[in-house]
């Protein structure tokens, strides 16, 4: 295709915008798992590739863990991976895939790190891999990225996510004062997968069940979200989960007048995506919110 030559002359500044510089390779070994529910795999991840982990100061940080499934023979080669020389080494289609998790706690003592990944049987491709992973598997991933903090002079804390925003809001709640206010709505698939939350007294944690529906197929978490007895001034939120969820949250925080910059909103996931067709749709009228 011809460009105009307006067009023309604008490539020259557009190429000279800053080059994103690559998140640092984190080359993990499994040392264990923990079942944390029924629906739910912890897996604890260390040695000596923990030393590439740059705490950001997020609660919400997190990694893009890739799998070699289309690596040639579907395994890492042997010896530290460093994910974008491969990459600039293999043809796009043999790039390791990649799915986004959240880190639910790191130990710079211990050289450990935690990630909870939500498995639904042989659903996707990192809840099978959790559900498998033994000892000694590795698990190559960048980062860590993040964006959001509680702040500590907000007036009060609202929370709103589905399984996927566990580990930010569960670290988010422990990063709170002891005197800090606030609510924190948790959508569950039924009773069998509520967690163990750390959280001030002043946090009010109520849990909501899909009653065995698919997430992402009930408006429960927005419908709690705007019936509830809000406090007294203006909350800093964090509501992280299904987009479309999340999108009919959009709609009650501006009625209820969070100013943006008060308001931690994204879609972790969407109904009936996988993770590269989500993230693709980002760009797209669709997958704004």
């Amino acid at each position: 295709m011809t460009q105009s030559p307006e067009r023309a002359a604008a490539a020259p500044a557009e190429s000279a915008r800053p080059v994103k510089k690559p998140r640092p390779t984190l080359d993990l070994t499994v040392l264990r798992t923990e079942q944390i529910t029924p629906h739910m795999v912890r897996v604890v991840a260390g040695g000596k590739g923990f030393d590439a982990f740059a705490d950001n100061g997020f609660t919400d940080k997190y990694v893009k863990i890739s799998f070699p499934t289309v690596l040639p023979g579907g395994v890492w080669p042997e010896g530290p991976v460093d994910l974008p020389a491969l990459k600039e080494q293999l043809p796009r289609e043999q790039w390791p895939v990649t799915r986004t998790y959240t880190v639910r706690w790191f130990d710079p003592a211990a050289r450990e790190l935690a990630v909870d990944f939500v498995v639904h049987g042989d659903e996707g491709l990192a809840g099978p891999w959790a559900a498998a992973t033994v000892p000694g598997d590795r698990l190559v991933c960048a980062g860590p990225g993040g964006a959001y903090s509680p702040s500590a002079d907000a007036e009060w804390h609202l929370f709103a996510g589905d399984e996927s925003a566990f580990p930010a809001i569960a670290a988010a709640l422990e990063a709170l004062s002891e005197d800090a206010r606030g609510m924190a709505f948790l959508e569950v698939g039924s009773a069998l997968d509520v967690l163990e939350f750390a959280a001030p007294k002043g946090i009010e944690l109520r849990w909501l069940s899909r009653e065995g529906y698919p997430a992402g197929e009930t408006v429960i978490l927005a419908e709690a979200v705007a019936g509830a007895a809000w406090l007294p001034g203006t909350p800093h939120v964090f509501a992280h989960g299904e987009r479309g969820a999340m999108k009919e949250l959009r709609a009650v925080f501006k009625e209820r007048g969070v100013p943006r910059e008060r308001l931690s909103l994204s879609g972790y996931w969407a109904r009936g995506r996988a993770e590269d067709e989500f993230q693709a749709e980002k760009k797209l009228p669709v997958g704004q919110i």
